[in-house]
């Protein structure tokens, strides 16, 4: 009978692991899917929990060290009120316990999201305190990550994160009807018409996805925003959705439409001087947060691509922004206006928001932030740094990263935009002399804003994997990550992520960690690159449409605007013999950019337009290096296929399948990239492919005549 017993339970517990191995390997367990101890974990964790205080937050911390010790190895897990030795304690300074080990001056410098992990020497006992639950909660997701992928062995930790941002929020491109603007994982995970009634699981693992990488804002709806969004009706709703959001240290804000007065309060108009419309929003401000104690605030695109905005009525931004501002400040709201603006008036469009933005820097209130995407075009693979960073000292500013790839082939191709996003950070302004990178500029660093921020466009939708490729999962977590600690690196991250989500074993985390920091520069050579940008298809921004021309379309909404191909030579001449938004830039970037000799390579055709025979500092042409990046983009994703084929046994069968076929679409049109682009260009050039390149395998006419349908990816 023991026997029996015996195999019994070994079958039951096949079948339960057997059951979480499958539900896992889905990808809808995003980071959380490897739940295994670091080898390099050396030392005994304690597996009695101290926690002192009571709330919703520590009831989640409960739940996750709960689920995750057993899981782990390190052992079921008691709880227990009273602080002993040999304890993993965890609190704030409301705790007798905590107090009483953690000086004052050390709680003054966590602020309200910042956290420690100490070891006790002598009695084993592992502290995490913070001044706030939420910063408990980070503290322990922490603590759990470094059991899963840290270098030390927690013997002798002692450890303090203070997040760089304050604000560290996604953005939703999400619409009312449950569709996604640039969405590429399914539909939205809104589910509006369900709700208040109806409450989607989802929602609680979104919050709990977020939290524990440290995002704490999420702006529900699109920025080009419905009016209706400000209803009661939907207030309810996105109330149900900050009730559930809330002990995970989420916060909920919302895009408006400047035009709200006029559309739901029947107003004559939405200027904002008039003081019945600066009523109707200190109403609205006050309806929202009776409701929502804790709303964040309003995210705005204003008088962008035909939407309304305060230059309807000969008002500037700064009059609208502090309008709104104004209507949110009693309750510790925020106003984030974004910087995304132009207009078709014949300039540059490269140098519109800096002409509309700078002249107003010291306008606006506190409380307003203007969001800033990180290049000064439209989150192309590759783009020079916005120069309106730096150029307004007296204004707050945050940079917006897009984590879903609109022109990055969408959620079809592996790209890790953690390398673009450091990238951006770390890129020097020189606005106050050299080391005034925009990471410091816009964390505080250097003009000491008293709010913070940091924004992603996210890639979330409603797909089982949330993100549509297994691989964009990183995308949200490099943010998350980067908004946490905007010093940490690609490689840092990626790792972390792999070992989180895949497994420990060596050969795949190196292998594909590679893979990782590779790949978005595959993407711009096989794309946009030397400096080229906007070649994506009218309209949809997916595939290659370098020839481009509609009829009534705006010049600088196609590709031919930005790339000038010629039988002289290609590139947009930016120089100051050509539109001069190389003036923009603070010194010694300005002169280094205007100098074709000293223009960084990789910015070259954004700033000069060049001879398809001008010599290149390697002793190509040209037109040879465009031959030879579009090639390189190409092998080196064939590349990835290779690898990512020896990594077959070393992951799960379902998710290696499901890589594997969205690898196999990316090197199918990488060559569709490539052929597209290079046999287009030679008919201006005139010149051959070199002979040591792989032939194209399409004829450009036959690729003029492709027509991308948008439904396949929405």
């Amino acid at each position: 009978m023991r026997i029996k017993s015996i195999i019994l339970s070994l079958f039951i517990l096949f079948l339960v692991n057997s059951a979480s191995f499958a539900q896992a390997t889905d990808g809808s367990q995003l980071w959380f899917t490897n739940q295994q101890l670091s080898p390099k974990v050396k030392t005994a964790i304690p597996t009695t929990v101290c926690i002192q205080e009571e709330s919703a937050t520590f009831k989640i911390i409960k739940e996750e060290l709960a689920k995750s010790f057993p899981a782990l190895g390190v052992g079921d897990v008691s709880f227990t009120k009273k602080s002993t030795k040999n304890i993993v304690l965890i609190g704030t300074a409301d705790s007798k316990a905590i107090a009483s080990m953690v000086s004052e001056d050390e709680f003054a410098k966590l602020g309200d999201d910042g956290f420690l992990i100490r070891r006790k020497q002598g009695d084993g006992t592992i502290l995490i305190a913070a001044n706030t639950e939420f910063g408990a909660l980070y503290g322990v997701y922490e603590f759990l990550r470094l059991l899963k992928t840290s270098a030390t062995d927690l013997v002798e930790i002692d450890r303090v994160e203070i997040p760089s941002y304050q604000r560290r929020i996604l953005n939703h491109w999400d619409n009312l009807d449950g569709t996604v603007e640039r969405g590429y994982a399914g539909y939205s995970i809104w589910k509006w018409d369900e709700l208040p009634g109806t409450i989607s699981p989802r929602y609680e693992a979104y919050a709990r996805a977020n939290a524990s990488i440290g995002i704490n804002g999420t702006v529900l709806n699109n920025v080009n925003a419905n009016p209706d969004i400000l209803t009661k009706d939907y207030l309810e709703k996105v109330k149900v959705l900050a009730g559930i959001f809330r002990p995970y240290g989420i916060r909920v804000y919302l895009s408006v439409n400047f035009s709200s007065p006029k559309e739901l309060g029947g107003l004559e108009n939405s200027d904002p001087l008039n003081d019945q419309v600066k009523s109707w929003w200190n109403d609205k401000a006050d309806e929202i947060y009776a409701m929502i104690p804790d709303f964040g605030g309003f995210l705005v695109k204003a008088n962008s691509e035909g939407l309304p905005g305060p230059q309807d009525y000969g008002r500037t931004h700064a009059d609208g922004a502090n309008m709104l501002a104004d209507a949110l400040a009693p309750h510790g709201g925020i106003v984030m206006w974004r910087a995304f603006v132009y207009n078709p008036d014949g300039d540059d469009r490269a140098k519109q928001a800096y002409k509309e933005f700078v002249p107003l820097d010291g306008q606006f209130r506190k409380n307003v932030i203007i969001q800033l995407k990180n290049g000064p075009i439209d989150f192309q693979p590759r783009e020079p740094f916005s120069p309106m960073f730096g150029a307004m000292k007296h204004t707050t500013l945050m940079p917006e990263f897009q984590i879903t790839q609109e022109y990055l082939g969408f959620s079809d191709h592996l790209v890790f935009l953690s390398t673009l996003f450091e990238e951006c950070l770390d890129t020097d302004t020189y606005a106050e002399g050299p080391n005034t990178t925009i990471a410091r500029i816009t964390d505080g660093e250097v003009y000491n804003d008293s709010i913070t921020a940091i924004a992603g466009v996210a890639n979330i939708g409603e797909d089982t994997n949330w993100c549509g490729h297994h691989f964009a999962q990183s995308n949200w977590y490099a943010f998350g990550r980067l908004a946490w600690n905007n010093k940490l690196s690609s490689a840092e991250i990626a790792n972390e992520w792999l070992e989180q989500t895949f497994t420990q074993d060596a050969d795949f985390v190196a292998q594909m960690k590679r893979v990782m920091l590779q790949s978005r520069e595959a993407v711009v050579n096989y794309m946009t690159p030397i400096g080229l940008h906007h070649l994506m298809g009218w309209s949809h921004h997916y595939g290659p449409e370098p020839w481009c021309e509609v009829p009534g379309a705006r010049p600088d909404w196609l590709p031919t605007y930005y790339h000038k191909a010629d039988s002289m030579g290609i590139g947009f001449d930016r120089s100051t013999t050509g539109s001069e938004a190389v003036l923009q830039y603070a010194e010694p970037l300005r002169s280094i950019y205007d100098n074709v000799s000293t223009c960084p390579e990789m910015y070259l055709l954004w700033f000069h337009h060049l001879s398809w025979d001008y010599v290149l500092h390697n002793g190509n042409t040209l037109w040879d290096e465009l031959c030879y990046k579009y090639s390189s983009g190409v092998d080196r994703v064939k590349v990835f296929q290779k690898i990512w084929d020896r990594m077959e046994g070393k992951v799960d069968a379902q998710r290696f399948k499901e890589v594997q076929a969205k690898l196999a679409i990316q090197a199918t049109e990488a060559i569709w990239w490539r052929d597209a682009c290079l046999l287009y260009f030679q008919t201006f050039s005139g010149k051959p492919i070199p002979e040591e390149l792989d032939r194209p395998v399409h004829v450009l006419e036959k690729l003029k005549m492709l027509k991308f349908d948008m439904t396949h990816h929405n």
